[in-house]
């Protein structure tokens, strides 16, 4: 017996495959820990549940007499390799003794299961994959609508189908269904490439006053989610006159070119693969810092419903509500460090 058993998944939804691991853990160990990734985002068609809804389905999909083995811990997505394991490892040792022998439960189904190899200190507990099902048929027949999901059925525990179709009468499906709708219509404009395209983009991150200068979405997707001023670059235009095209049309920033270079303090790529769900999208951010001068007046126009300048003490609080990895991308410039 492993005094701590730990399972890490995204659960999105929770399905047979999940418990079968599930099921092995409790059996290989007294505790049971179950590391729930992409915690804290915004609602996407990837990942459409809140950690808490994860949870409850987990909890759910066990003998009543099983759940108080287990312990679910939330994990944000870094995109960071090395930061993510280590907020693991962390995690996972605010709960157990520094003498505990802690077994890793998984597959390798795919590249996506390259975690696995991050906690060298922790013994393997090596399964077969359980059945073909995995969670992205399960979210795009959900999301599709009608009977789309009841071929599926089979493939999940009675509580996650019902959970699921209890969640269809909540306004959040709406929402999501019409994003999955635009992503799925925006990847199918490009299948018919050759190989699947890289997309560069443009970010501006503009600090004045202890405050950042941030727009509110106006179109899916992310829509209504808080983002830097960015977008796509154009074919004629260099990175910098990009960027400088987009802050302008967003926020009508009246600051002239001289005053931006003088304010840029640094240029950052990020570059993730899985940044984006519109696909292989690699952003070249801006970081202007311009002290402590008046606020630049702004207003939003093209793409943004809102503008508005953030004080960055409020930043920490808002990672629920930030479009893509732009939580992360401005806590790589400012440092404000939220918790693990």
């Amino acid at each position: 017996m492993y005094d701590v058993a730990v399972l890490i998944g995204r659960f999105q939804p929770v399905h047979n495959g999940h418990l079968a691991l599930l099921r092995e853990a409790m059996a290989q160990a007294r505790q049971t820990v179950v590391v729930v990734g992409s915690a804290h985002q915004a609602r996407t068609p990837k990942n459409p549940f809140t950690w808490q809804e994860r949870a409850e389905m987990l909890r759910a999909a066990l003998p009543e007499a099983k759940r108080a083995r287990l312990l679910v811990l939330p994990i944000r997505d870094y995109y960071d390799e090395p930061r993510w394991a280590e907020a693991v490892r962390q995690a996972v040792a605010a709960h157990t003794t520094p003498q505990a022998r802690v077994g890793l439960v998984g597959h390798f189904k795919d590249a996506s299961s390259g975690y696995l190899r991050a906690f060298p200190g922790w013994e393997l507990i090596r399964m077969e994959r359980q059945g073909a099902i995995d969670a992205t048929p399960i979210r795009d027949a959900y999301f599709s609508g009608g009977d789309a999901l009841a071929p599926l059925a089979g493939q999940m525990p009675a509580s996650t189908l019902a959970w699921l179709q209890q969640f269809t009468r909540q306004p959040a499906y709406a929402a999501l269904q019409e994003e999955w709708r635009v992503l799925r219509a925006y990847r199918e404009s490009w299948a018919g490439a050759p190989y699947p395209p890289v997309f560069v983009t443009v970010d501006a991150l503009l600090r004045c006053q202890d405050r950042v200068l941030l727009i509110r979405r106006a179109h899916a997707p992310g829509k209504g989610l808080w983002a830097l001023p960015g977008g796509f670059v154009e074919p004629q235009d260099t990175l910098w006159q990009s960027c400088l095209r987009e802050l302008a049309e967003e926020t009508h920033c009246p600051l002239p070119e001289e005053r931006l270079r003088a304010a840029l303090c640094k240029v950052q790529v990020f570059d993730h693969p899985g940044r984006s769900q519109r696909g292989r999208v690699i952003t070249h951010a801006y970081f202007f810092d311009l002290g402590v001068a008046h606020l630049p007046t702004v207003h939003a126009d093209d793409d943004a419903a809102q503008v508005d300048w953030v004080p960055i003490h409020q930043l920490a609080g808002m990672e629920e509500a930030f479009f893509e990895d732009h939580f992360h991308l401005l806590d790589r410039f400012l440092h404000f460090s939220p918790p693990t």
